[in-house]
């Protein structure tokens, strides 16, 4: 099944492999210098790195850019996106070369930094330095937990590699450890990693602020260390990567290469780093490299030598034929397997959905909603088998688990077992990334949890997946002040708001069980970008509902109770919910009754039409919002004459119940701010 291409292309007779690399020098140096932007001296590195790797190892068809098992290459150091371009371009996807002529500008598919969606046969977006690294490493632990489920004796649908290109800046970032100690500890050993050892950053010469010994350092996570590789010398690289093949492990290659290789005066020094070379230093590259065509000029024995049309047609026929006999043998399987695939829930969903949700919401009770997600979450795994989740060590604060959950762990794995349960350890911006490398890798829906505050170590990675559109669920709890005596350290204030302003994030904070539940299946079955699930740890009331109110918390926001004659709307998230109900018995006790609305999602609710939002927050009603969290958000639903109880300092160490007397958010205070709007 994994046949690797041969070392000696159609077209590499005429055509030597030194000139192939030279091919994307000047693709590079071309496209940087026409955009007057960019970085030319990583990909003029790194260019014989890639004609050992992609002329002769890697399985992928330019014709179908989706291929299920081709094998996946991450370019970690975005910034070298000319690199990939190139290869793009010059093994026949469909990237003209008038794409390349565009390198930067407005609507081209050639970004400054590659983006998966974009540009066919990219696999990730990167450009955050060490994100496309985590990335790899969930996609190689997505690779060898579908082919646990999936592959069968003599018939494997999923035998593929994941490659990865990084470079000192990539392993400098934090997230570089997480990911890669997790990934040894794992044993993933269809993961290989190409590191490009310039010794250059944008600042200059590395060695006076990173001067960590990588070599042991990768064999200190459990890796498989290859160094000492010359990374011109393209036989060399390509023995390296045979080599780590065969290991059980991940692979580290550690090649020694020029920055900007090729270029006169600017060959490894950080002017060849991050600004076109100038038209003097390409005249006088072309000329030491004997690359006398002109600029963006491809003669046709380079691209018959780089055209991986034929043989990428060849591998994936081979794949399909397999496949064939595979759904003749186990076809309910075949068909979970192209379902799950393509990211599509099953074809009952609506009806299995609306069976979850009566069942959750006919045993609700007065639960936190962390406890709500866990109940819903043990309905979700069962009909949804493409479901994985963990925790970053919080397991038992989370409540990500359920019950007889497997865990994931690296015997397993080396015995072909798949588990759906994954203990990430202490490594909440590395669990972001590997979970947003297994949603781009295809056949998994992963989620995480932590505590709300620490989803600022996450935050970039969660931001990624906003911005590349994939279905990841974040579960965050310990929402607000009402987690108690941990005290401001980990009490949130600010999180929720710095959530909501992610474009593309979906963001959740619900009241009980029924929305905890409304929130989970919103999140799993949305196709175009992540959720998070906001949650309490403090138990929070089960709250009666009609058909229509419960049908109309998928909105986003809705009216949760109503008044005759409502003289004012209260709206609320979460905990606040029930603070916002008692407001209301008060004040209509005292002859001034209001509206409450619960706002679960202020994400979703702002999607809905107009005429739905002016339905449920009416323009000649005013409005005083409760959330136990930072006010200016909500400016925007109460307007100038409204107003907004919440927090806008830190919090305090002490019983949830006494924070909120303290910090005024009160059923009390709520009816005073009504009397204040409402005159």
């Amino acid at each position: 099944m994994n046949a690797t291409p041969s070392a000696a292309e159609p077209g590499q007779a005429t055509c030597p492999p030194s000139r192939m690399a030279n091919a994307i020098r000047a693709l590079a140096m071309d496209a940087v210098q026409k955009a007057n932007s960019g970085h030319p001296g990583a990909p003029m590195g790194m260019a014989d790195m890639a004609v050992a790797l992609w002329s002769r190892h890697l399985r992928h068809n330019p014709a179908n850019p989706g291929w299920s098992d081709r094998d996946r290459f991450v370019l970690s150091n975005g910034h070298a996106s000319m690199l990939l371009y190139a290869l793009l371009h010059l093994t026949g996807y469909d990237l003209p070369i008038e794409e390349l002529k565009r390198f930067r500008q407005l609507h081209s598919r050639t970004p400054g930094h590659p983006e998966v969606g974009l540009t066919p046969g990219v696999e990730t977006t990167t450009g955050p330095l060490g994100q496309g690294i985590a990335n790899a490493v969930g996609m190689a632990l997505a690779e060898r937990l579908m082919a646990a489920r999936f592959n069968r004796p003599g018939l494997s649908l999923v035998d593929h590699h994941t490659f990865c290109f990084v470079g000192d800046g990539c392993l400098m970032e934090g997230i570089s450890h997480e990911a890669c100690s997790l990934a040894g500890t794992l044993g993933l050993s269809r993961l290989i990693v190409l590191y490009d050892d310039n010794g250059i950053s944008i600042d200059g010469k590395v060695e006076h602020w990173f001067r960590d010994d990588t070599t042991r350092r990768f064999e200190a996570y459990g890796w498989n260390v290859i160094a000492g590789i010359d990374g011109h010398d393209i036989d060399a690289v390509d023995a390296a990567i045979r080599l780590a093949k065969s290991s059980d492990r991940p692979s580290l290659l550690v090649c020694r290469t020029t920055i900007g290789k090729g270029a006169p005066t600017r060959a490894g020094t950080a002017k060849a780093h991050g600004e076109p070379l100038g038209e003097a230093e390409i005249g006088a590259t072309r000329a030491q490299l004997g690359w006398s065509a002109g600029p963006f000029e491809i003669d046709e024995s380079v691209y018959a030598a780089w055209n991986a049309r034929e043989t990428g047609r060849g591998v994936e026929s081979q794949w399909r034929a397999t496949f064939n006999q595979y759904r003749e043998k186990y076809p309910e399987l075949a068909a979970e397997f192209e379902r799950r695939m393509a990211g599509n829930l099953p074809a009952d969903w609506a009806a299995r959905a609306a069976s979850v949700l009566a069942r959750v919401s006919a045993e609700a009770g007065t639960v936190a909603t962390r406890k709500a997600s866990q109940i819903v979450l043990t309905e979700l795994v069962r009909e949804l088998p493409e479901m994985i989740g963990g925790s970053a060590d919080l397991t038992g604060s989370n409540l990500t688990d359920w019950k007889d959950a497997v865990p994931v762990r690296a015997d397993s794995l080396a015995r072909g077992e798949a588990g759906r349960h994954i203990n990430y350890g202490v490594r909440e911006f590395g669990m972001a990334a590997v979970m947003n490398g297994m949603a781009l890798h295809g056949g998994l829906l992963p989620f995480g949890g932590t505590f709300l505050t620490f989803s600022d170590y996450s935050r970039n990675a969660i931001r990624m997946a906003a911005l590349m559109k994939q279905r990841v669920v974040h579960v965050f709890t310990h929402d607000s002040i009402g987690l108690g005596e941990d005290g401001p350290t980990h009490q949130p204030v600010e999180h929720v708001t710095s959530l909501r302003i992610i474009p593309n994030l979906d963001v959740w904070r619900p009241c009980d069980t029924a929305e905890t539940a409304t929130a989970w299946l919103s999140a799993v079955s949305r196709r175009d970008g992540p959720s998070a699930l906001v949650l309490s740890r403090q138990n929070l009331p089960a709250i009666t509902r009609d058909a229509t109110t419960q049908a109309a918390m998928a909105r986003g926001g809705y009216v949760l109770r109503d008044a005759p004659d409502a003289r004012a709307v209260l709206v609320a998230t979460g905990s606040e919910v029930t603070i916002a109900l008692q407001a209301a018995d008060s004040l209509a006790a005292t002859g001034r009754p209001v509206r409450v609305v619960s706002m679960p999602s202020t994400t979703v609710f702002d999607r809905q039409d107009r005429e739905y939002r002016d339905a449920v927050l009416p323009r000649e009603l005013p409005v005083v919002a409760v959330e136990a969290g930072v006010t200016d958000f909500w400016c925007k639903y109460v307007g100038r004459d409204g107003e907004v109880i919440g927090i806008d300092t830190f919090g305090e160490s002490a019983p949830a119940p006494a924070l909120y007397q303290h910090f005024g958010i009160t059923p009390a205070a709520v009816a005073e701010a009504v009397g204040r709007v409402v005159g």
